[in-house]
């Protein structure tokens, strides 16, 4: 019996080995997936190293102190071209996130995201303060009330005052700032939003001659600060007052009465 002319064509592509065109292209289309499968495998190996070491700014946000309802204090100061000025207002009413106690200590319990923190920043704390101003050209501090004071508003190029330590010298807008006490030797920037507050910090707003070191907060306010950071927060329980009605119990007394028997005997 012929062969049918399928049969005949099916042989002659198995004695091809699959024809010329599917040997071209077999070996292109493999090494192409493959190329493919291993640029992903390391796109998908690089993006989570940069998440792993760059993560959200809303979690690094949420996981860096201070963190919302704690407490935490750091310590301020002025420094007026080499003496400090008078310690800042305290306004006990105030209820934001920022609360300025005695000598220049602040109280910093965020209440919300906005305050906590890498939100948690000097220029943070200056918006919230009335009269207070830092930029990088300019600085204000004001008096009580946060009234505006023309002897302690200051400018970039402006010449330190008479009865200052450097009387006559221009002088510039700084920003020092100690991260901890140990730290000896402030890091200094023009930049506000870039000073982190955290507990037991230290910061001075100054305006001083280029080249000069602001003065670090004085020791009473220090001190003060630590008071108050180390001082245990005290919880007042009122007492628990029950009153207890007495039980009366009442028994009514049992009356036994006893009949005596009689006995009658028959006379036979």
């Amino acid at each position: 019996m012929a062969k049918s002319t399928s049969g005949k064509l099916v042989s002659r592509v198995g004695a091809a080995g699959g024809g010329k065109t599917y040997r071209k292209t077999r070996p292109a289309n493999f090494y192409g997936v493959l190329a493919v499968i291993v640029i992903l495998g390391l796109a998908l190996v690089a993006y989570s190293r940069y998440q792993y070491q760059n993560p959200t700014r809303a979690h690094h946000a949420a996981a860096t102190p201070p963190l919302v309802g704690k407490t935490y204090y750091f310590a301020l100061a002025a420094d007026n071209c080499g003496t400090l000025l008078p310690s800042l207002s305290s306004d006990p009413t105030y209820k934001g996130s920022y609360h300025v106690e005695s000598n220049n200590v602040v109280n910093l319990t965020p209440l919300t995201s906005a305050s906590a923190g890498a939100n948690a920043t000097l220029a943070n704390f200056a918006a919230s303060y009335p009269g207070l101003t830092v930029s990088s050209s300019a600085l204000a501090i004001p008096g009580k009330n946060g009234v505006k004071d023309p002897a302690t508003t200051f400018a970039n190029g402006a010449v330190c005052a008479k009865g200052t330590k450097y009387a006559g010298q221009k002088a510039e807008v700084v920003y020092a700032y100690w991260k901890t006490l140990a730290q000896t030797t402030p890091t200094t920037t023009t930049d506000p939003t870039s000073i982190h507050l955290g507990n037991e910090a230290r910061v001075t707003l100054a305006f001083v001659p280029k080249g000069v070191t602001p003065l670090a907060p004085s020791t009473s306010t220090v001190d003060s600060m630590l008071v108050l950071a180390t001082t245990p927060t005290t919880t007042t329980t009122l007492p628990v007052t029950s009153t207890t009605a007495p039980t009366t119990s009442t028994t009514a007394p049992t009356t036994s009465t006893t009949t005596p028997a009689t006995t009658t005997t028959s006379k036979g």
